[in-house]
């Protein structure tokens, strides 16, 4: 088991407690980007490249030997979340309205840690690669350092990633063969009605009174259209229209999720969003506009890539503290792009007893980073024998 002790342990801390302290939205991670290049060049990578995917890092690292000609990527995420933090840690962030969430701050950190140890021993047979994600909260940045090459460029063979899981004892992890996140796509809906006094609904054609029967009916994809065996999700967040009880609007807009593990499924649920709004709205003398974004494909870990995953994590902390059957969730991570390009896996660590991802009271628990900079160390490791 690995220790939390030590210079080298202090430091990570220290790190992971100044990026919680300085966040930043999606490809806004300037300063974070810039320290963690700062690090990598400090530690002796062989390469250090910044602008990947607009604000991305990587740090070439090559082994002590490079007979093998493999490289194996090692992925950390760098943004945070529009949430005001509630915490009375002295290391509360300092950006109103803006935090570290979900625990990027630790999986930047962690990487981080992993990388000095890495280019200190060089204990390796090829190149370990460390890429350091801007905008995983909704931007795509997965997406856009892919498009520039990121594969390509540093010869990437396969490519593994952790997320914090609140809940989740110190000391495990978790993670699954196959599907393991589902895909996020994001609609929206512009009703055009026609507007009237209050009390004069029969002159008007109401686009609230359309939308809510959109909303209803459109509960009935995954009720009544999808296979039992399979699974969606179909989510209305917000319903706008209007701005006084006594005046029926002109228009009305509402938007939403939809969520799945299948790609026939995610093109049922796109026909019928459409379908079903234009239907509505016509029955009740409206017309509905529906703008549908695909955002992320679902997170698929590669079946020998997930064993070998499950193999370092079980050296590191016993077979007993790593579950290799997690259950499929409905959240989305859009290290999917990363997974569709090249073989890998992404593999849950313990937060311990914590509050829950995107909460305001969310910390990273600091006793997990030995665990994740053993982890992201064996991979490489291991995976790269001498």
């Amino acid at each position: 088991m690995p220790e939390a002790e030590g210079s080298d342990y202090a430091d990570v801390v220290e790190w992971r407690r100044d990026l919680h302290a300085h966040p930043e939205l999606q490809f806004e991670v300037r300063r974070t980007a810039g320290l963690v290049a700062s690090r990598l060049t400090e530690f002796g990578c062989d390469q250090v490249v910044t602008g990947i995917g607009r604000t991305g890092v990587v740090g070439v690292i090559h082994g002590q030997r490079q007979t093998s000609g493999r490289a194996i990527g090692l992925r950390a995420d760098m943004d945070a979340l529009p949430i005001e933090e509630e915490s009375t840690a002295p290391w509360i962030s300092t950006n109103q309205g803006v935090m570290h969430a979900c625990g990027h701050d630790g999986h930047t950190a962690m990487l981080l840690g992993a990388a000095r140890e890495l280019a200190r021993t060089r204990a390796f047979d090829g190149t370990a690669v460390v890429v350091f994600q801007p905008a995983e909260e909704g931007g795509g940045g997965g997406k856009a350092m892919v498009d520039d090459d990121l594969m390509g460029r540093f010869g990437i063979s396969e490519i593994y990633a952790m997320h914090t899981e609140p809940g989740l004892p110190i000391g495990r992890f978790a993670t699954a063969a196959g599907p393991l996140g589902a895909s996020a796509d994001g609609f929206r809906i512009r009703i055009e009605g026609k507007g009237a006094h209050g009390a004069d609904p029969h002159l008007s054609v109401d686009p609230l009174v359309v939308g809510a029967n959109i909303i209803l009916a459109l509960q009935t994809i995954v009720s009544r259209n999808v296979n039992p065996q399979q699974s969606a999700v179909v989510t209305v967040g917000w319903l706008n229209g209007g701005k006084a009880g006594n005046v029926i609007p002109d228009v009305a807009e509402m938007g939403g999720t939809a969520r799945t593990f299948d790609p026939e499924v995610r093109d049922l649920i796109e026909a019928r969003v459409s379908a079903i709004a234009q239907s509505v709205a016509q029955a009740y003398g409206a017309t509905a506009t529906v703008s549908y974004r695909r955002m992320f494909p679902p997170v698929v870990n590669h079946v020998q890539a997930t064993a070998f995953a499950v193999r370092v994590a079980r050296a590191l902390v016993g077979e007993g503290n790593v579950n290799d059957a997690l259950k499929p969730l409905m959240g989305s991570e859009d290290f999917a792009f990363m997974l569709e390009a090249r073989p890998g896996n992404i593999m849950q660590i313990g937060n311990g007893d914590s509050a829950g991802l995107h909460e305001a009271r969310f910390d990273f628990n600091d006793a997990a980073i030995p665990f994740g900079i053993g982890y992201f160390r064996g991979i490489v490791e291991q995976g790269l024998p001498l």
